[in-house]
This record gives C-alpha cells, structure tokens and sequence, in this order.
C-alpha cells in the first residue's frame, strides 16, 4: 500500500462504518455515487507532492493527525452563532456546526415563494429523488482524493433551490463553524445550489472557527445555473490557525447564464481551494475572483479551472494575493478553450504583493486554445510595494507602516470592492486591515 493509499484509508474505514446511517440510504443513484467514491479514495488516495496539481502543496501536516467524521449531533451555542454575525448584514441564514444544519440557529422568515432552502440531509431523508439527480453532476470527474472522500460521505449541507424567474432582494448566507466537536474532529459539509430559468439570486458561504482546536473541514459546492440565471457567490475563508480547510466549488453554467464567484481568505487557516466552471452553451459567462492573504507562516493555494464548451462564452478570472512573513501562497489557473468554442473571450491575471522577503508565492496562469477564432489573455506579476507611492505618503506627514497598510489594502481593493452587499464588502476590508495591521516588515526585509 502506498503512502497516499494509507493516508487514506482511516478515512474509508470510518465510511464503511457509518455508510448504513447515512441519510438516504437504499437510494440506489445515491448509494453507487458513494460506492464510487471510496473505491476511488481506495485507489487514488489523499494527494501528494508527487500530484502535479499539488506539487507545491503538501499535506502532511494534515496526515499526521488521524481526523474522526462529526456526528450529526453536534451543537454550536447561541453565543458561537451570535459572534459570528455580520453587522448589518440582512440575509437569510442557515447555520451549521461541523458541516451538519442546526434549525434552531437559522434564519428563513419571509422566503419567498420559489425557492427551497433546507438543510441537505433532511432532503435526503424525506424526497431523496428530488436532489440525488443532481449530487455529482457538476462536478464530474473527481480531481483529487478529498473530493472522492467528501462524495463518500455525503450527508448534510446546504440545499438551495430557486425556481424560474424568481429575483430574490437579498442574499442567502450559510455560516459553517469548525470545532464544535472539539480536537481532531472532520467536517463534510456537501452543498448544492440550483437556479432555474431566468432567477437571479445572492449567496454568502462563510467558514469560521469556533475555537483554536485542530481540525480537518472538506466542503464542496456544487452550482448549476440553467439558462438566463444569474448568481453572484461569494465564499469567505476566515478560519484559525490550527485548522485545515480544503474547498471545491463546481458549476455548470448553460446558455446566457451567469456566475460571479468571489473567494475572500483572510484567516490563518492551511487552505486549499478548488473551482471548476463549465461554460456549456452560447452566451454563459463565469468571473471568478481572489482575494487572499498569507501571513506567519500561512498556506493558501487556489487552483482554478474554466473549460469553454460553448462558442460565444466570456470568462474574467482576477486573483490578488498579500503575501507577509514566512506565508506561502500557490495560483494555478487553467482556461481551457474547447475546438468548437469560438468567439471565446477570456482573460486571467494573477498579482501577488510580498511584504517579506521569506514570502513565497509559486504562479502558473494558464490557457490551451484549440481553437482559431478567439480573444484570450493571461498574465501574473509579483513584487513589493511601490516605493515612489510609500515615499509621496511619508513626505505628506503618514508614518511608514501606516501607509503601507494604505498601499496595501488599496491592491486588494480590486477584488473587494466588487463584492455586495455592502455589509459584507465592510467586513472583508476590516479583516484585511486587522491582519495587516501587525504585518509591516522588519528592516532586514525593507
């Protein structure tokens, strides 16, 4: 058994040991997607330095500690849920602690008509047929190991559907708390988003930490936009420095459609983020954005992958990275341009400002074109800060480290300033300053 095999397979013992409890249970589509997944979890393993896509990423860290799988009785208190709020932030809210739903903690007055929002495990208890069509299906294949282990696991998340030509006026927030369960504890939260036809809708998905605890979160979001749907996603990461946080996010886009995923991380949390966006007919547009920060000794890694399958599709990728002290931070970026997507228009840029001279950042923007009649560019820049700018504001009377912080919140703007509602735009710039704040570089470094 190799390394990856056994790192693995704690993981699948426990599947195997919980599978006959697992909600929907006896759903054939469903049991031969899970079934399917630990055979490749079995096979492929945990990734590792030897993976191409995670050459620059190692999880050993992470295979040290043998994680156990939460169980569906864990509670967050009142006072986790009220900490983590966002002032001013009017939403509709579903909490959950360790990946499972908690109702009591929840927020659903005054849906409108059209829409289903629910925890995804009572779905799967009480109309499994309803969603099971849909688990999987944006995600294709299986990119790495955590991906097949969350897909054996499925259990509970969020499920948000939206039916046709419904406009809802505000956004929906699902607020994930890791460390409920305590030390050494795994969260699998599986959400899936669908719009129909011409809906448009908002929504926040938010990862926070209960407490300093070491533990292990594998969350995947499954979105799938059907014609003329608009969804402006925004994924914010803002765990403790003891935890581990391994993200997906697939989407399907059909004709006219469109997606704006944001993902903001500004914890101190080891991350890595996946997203994969199928432009699958004319006219589907995806923006993805990045804003992420890397200090102490902090790891973040985004990889990122658009496949135009479609003639006619647009897509705008734009990820900002600050990297300080000894953190570490990974961009790999691929847009792939099919044969018969013509008319593709497509551009990607990855900027990263090192504020160390012991950050690190390792980028690879991306294209493969294998067609004749497009319009794409790519590019990635990394440097300091401008040291013109820094001397304009020290001769106007600003001390040095504050107009770093100035420069420096002002790169990551781009990508904030893009975010809404307002409430949320307000509480990432406040994050970033808080963690810049102490970030100034030493003399050595300058």
């Amino acid at each position: 058994m190799s390394a990856a095999e056994s790192h693995a397979a704690p993981y699948i013992e426990a599947q195997q040991a919980q599978a006959s409890a697992l909600p929907a249970v006896g759903v054939a589509a469903l049991d031969h997607s899970r079934s399917e997944a630990l055979q490749l979890l079995g096979e492929r393993g945990l990734p590792t330095q030897r993976d191409e896509d995670w050459k620059y990423t190692s999880i050993k860290a992470i295979t040290r500690t043998r994680f156990t799988p939460a169980a569906p009785s864990v509670e967050c208190s009142k006072e986790m849920v009220d900490a983590s709020s966002i002032e001013n932030l009017d939403s509709w809210r579903l909490v959950f602690a360790d990946g499972f739903y908690q109702p009591e903690h929840s927020t659903l007055d005054g849906l409108p008509e059209g829409i289903r929002l629910a925890g995804l495990g009572e779905v799967l208890k009480t109309d499994p047929d309803s969603v099971t069509k849909h688990i999987g299906s944006a995600m294709g294949e299986m990119p790495h190991g955590f991906a097949a282990m969350n897909s054996a696991f499925v259990g509970d998340g969020a499920l948000i559907e939206i039916a046709p030509g419904v406009e809802l006026d505000k956004p929906i927030e699902l607020v994930f708390l890791s460390g409920c369960s305590g030390e050494g504890f795994l969260s699998l939260p599986r959400n899936l988003i669908t719009l129909g036809t011409g809906s448009r809708a908002s929504v926040i998905e938010r990862h926070l930490s209960c407490a300093e605890d070491r533990t292990l979160s594998n969350a995947l979001t499954e979105i799938i936009l059907e014609e003329d749907a608009s969804l402006d996603y925004c994924c914010v990461q803002d765990q403790a420095e003891r935890t581990f946080h391994v993200g997906g996010l697939f989407a399907r886009v059909a004709g006219s459609a469109r997606l704006k995923a944001t993902t903001a991380t500004v914890g101190r949390a080891w991350v890595r983020n996946d997203a994969r966006v199928n432009l699958d007919a004319k006219g589907a547009a995806a923006s993805l954005d990045g804003a992420y920060l890397a200090f102490g000794r902090c790891h973040v890694d985004n990889h990122t992958h658009i496949s135009h399958n479609a003639p006619e599709c647009t897509s705008r990728e734009c990820y900002k990275g600050v990297l300080g002290d000894r953190g570490h931070a990974v961009f790999h970026g691929r847009i792939v341009v099919q044969p018969d997507a013509q008319k593709t228009d497509s551009e990607q840029s990855n900027q990263n400002l090192l504020l160390s001279a012991d950050a690190e950042i390792d980028t690879k923007p991306q294209l493969e074109i294998y067609a004749d009649d497009v319009k794409c560019a790519h590019g990635a820049t990394v440097g300091q800060l401008d040291e013109a700018a820094l001397f304009y504001l020290v001769s106007r009377g600003i001390e040095r480290e504050a107009a770093r912080r100035m420069l420096t919140q002002a790169f990551a703007a781009e990508v904030l300033e893009t975010i809404e509602p307002a409430a949320l735009q307000d509480y990432l710039s406040a994050k970033v300053s808080g963690q810049l704040s102490p970030a100034a570089p030493t003399e050595a470094a300058r």
